[in-house]
This record gives structure tokens, C-alpha cells and sequence, in this order.
């Protein structure tokens, strides 16, 4: 059995532009819920956040190092969100990919988790950036430094959230929290490691590709207001997650 027959059909990708957290978060319940009823296939929602901070379950105080006035000031939000991890950044400059996936039996959140690695190290290599894996820590890294974070939840076989790529991502940005409550290493871009800035939509485009190939999949594009869910689904039930990992 291949990857291929158990997702089914295509991986539609779009790119969203900017989008604020708490839009893009809602949107992905909504698209959950309409993959879990089998009304729609495999999603990639490829975006930029403002400045925000986020906090998953593993998530400490001392993780938030610049207090309320401080993050009012930059013009940072902050969510405890469901996701697996500590703290992380999103902001402009920044590839955020949020995968909507029905995983097969081959899959489980470990091997769900070295697969998206194999995606973002993949990306980074087509622009000219060698990235590996880590042993000890999860993510995709340049030396000790991190370019791209990886923060998931699978609920009922269907994956939320997804990975962050630093692109031309302002990384003084990450002074505000300690990333991923790793005290002992720091971050980069592909900006900081080349010298070439290169817009965000066109890494999403390279990404894309990449975790269609991995799972298997078609790639097809689509317009942003076909990423909807066929009808209102806000009211409807939402479960937590089975499992959750950084």
C-alpha cells in the first residue's frame, strides 16, 4: 500500500498571504471537520503571520521573556494554542504550513513528524541551505541554529498545525521568548545563511511541492476562497487531540 492510497486524491495548496492567528486557526478546525466527514482532500493552507507569539502544551512561564507592555509595544499577540511544543514566533518573513492530512496506517505522530522534517530539509536544499535533522531536538537545523519548527496535532488520524520556516523572518523577533525552550541554541533564515531574499509565496510554492512528493500526493493549486468548508461548522463539536508532539 502506497502513501498515495491511503490519503486519496490530491493535495490542494494555497497560498493565504497574511493572515492573523486566530483567523488561520479557526480555518483550520473548519477544514478538520469537513476532511473528517470525507467533504473535502488533503489541505495545505501556506501563510504569514503578524507578530505572534504562541505557547503550546508544553509550554512554561519563563518561556515568555518580554511582558504585556513589551509585546504592546512590537505589536506582538501571544495564544496558548493545541498544538504540541513550547514557545514559538510566527511573523512576516516567516513560511507557516498548515497541513489538513488524513494519515494512513503506515503513519503515527513520530513518523508523521520525521516526514515533515524530510520536507522543510528538502526545501531549504532546493534554496541553497544545507539543514539536517537533530537527534535531540525536534525541527530542521542549520549548524546549531533553527530554521524551521515543527509543532503538530493529529485528532482521529487528521493532522493540525504544521511547520514554520524561517525565510526573511526578522530573528530578533525571538528574543522575546525562549524558542522552543531550547536555551543553548539560536535561529536562522535562509536569508541569513545566503544573502538572497526571497519572497515568502515562492519557498510556500518549493514547500508544497516537496510534502505533495512526500506523501505521495498531486499537487493542485486553489483559490483561497475555495479553502473553506462547505457549510458554517464554528458550532459544531471540536475534539482534542489524541496526540501532540514537537
Amino acid at each position: 500500500m502506497t502513501d498515495r492510497d491511503n490519503a486519496r486524491g490530491a493535495l490542494n495548496a494555497s497560498w493565504l498571504g497574511s493572515v492573523d492567528y486566530s483567523d488561520a486557526w479557526d480555518m483550520q478546525r473548519e477544514l478538520f471537520l469537513a476532511r473528517l466527514d470525507g467533504d473535502r482532500d488533503d489541505m495545505l493552507l501556506l501563510l504569514e503571520h503578524p507578530h505572534t507569539y504562541t505557547l503550546g502544551r508544553r509550554a512554561l512561564k519563563d518561556d515568555v521573556i518580554y511582558n504585556e507592555s513589551e509585546r504592546r509595544l512590537k505589536g506582538i499577540s501571544l495564544y496558548e494554542v493545541d498544538r504540541g511544543g513550547r514557545a514559538t514566533y510566527h511573523g512576516p518573513g516567516q513560511l507557516v504550513g498548515y497541513p489538513i492530512l488524513k494519515l494512513g496506517e503506515r503513519y503515527d505522530v513520530i513518523s508523521y513528524l520525521r516526514k515533515l522534517e524530510g520536507v522543510l530539509v528538502d526545501t531549504a536544499a532546493e534554496l541553497g541551505v544545507e539543514a539536517v535533522r537533530d537527534d535531540e531536538h525536534t525541527g530542521v537545523w542549520v549548524g546549531n541554529n533553527k530554521i524551521g519548527a515543527i509543532g503538530v496535532k493529529i485528532t482521529r488520524g487528521i493532522t493540525m498545525h504544521g511547520f514554520a520556516f524561517n525565510v526573511t523572518t526578522d530573528l530578533d523577533m525571538f528574543s522575546g521568548i525562549v524558542p522552543c525552550g531550547i536555551t543553548d541554541r539560536w535561529v536562522t533564515s535562509v536569508e541569513a545563511e545566503t544573502g538572497v531574499r526571497r519572497s515568502v509565496k515562492e519557498v510556500g510554492e518549493v514547500a508544497a511541492k516537496h510534502l505533495a512528493a512526500a506523501f505521495d500526493l498531486p499537487l493542485v493549486w486553489a483559490h483561497p476562497r475555495s479553502m473553506r468548508a462547505f457549510e458554517p461548522v464554528k458550532d459544531r463539536p471540536f475534539e482534542g487531540a489524541e496526540t501532540h508532539l514537537n
